[in-house]
């Protein structure tokens, strides 16, 4: 059978991407053409995503996060969003990133996490 992928960004998840997409421009890493298929890719991809919203439960999941791993702020806001929606059961939930150290606190929370 195969696994259904749904998948559930954190509400400023946007906002993210385009800082890198804006960062990578600006050193160059990016040429303009490559700049307007990422923001092309992050639209497409932005209307089969669902987000996670802020609310007050997610800030102090995250703000607990802060101190049981050495997250970012950012980074901990992304991990608290995707425990508010796995409702903090994160067995057998997927957990895609690219940074280590979110990687390794998804982890430690129980997600099965795919690191990039």
């Amino acid at each position: 059978m195969v696994k259904q992928f749904f998948p559930v960004v954190w509400w400023a998840t946007p906002v993210e991407i385009q800082s890198a997409i804006a960062r990578l421009h600006r050193a160059g890493e990016l040429k303009d053409a490559g700049r307007r298929a990422a923001l092309n890719r992050l639209e497409l991809l932005s209307r089969g995503w669902r987000e996670v919203l802020p609310t007050d439960r997610l800030r102090g999941l995250a703000q607990d996060l802060l101190s049981q791993h050495p997250l970012r702020a950012a980074d901990s806001l992304q991990l608290a969003a995707a425990l508010v929606w796995c409702q903090q059961k994160p067995s057998q939930r997927s957990f895609l990133s690219g940074d280590d150290r979110l990687c390794a606190a998804a982890t430690a929370c129980g997600f099965e996490v795919v690191c990039l």
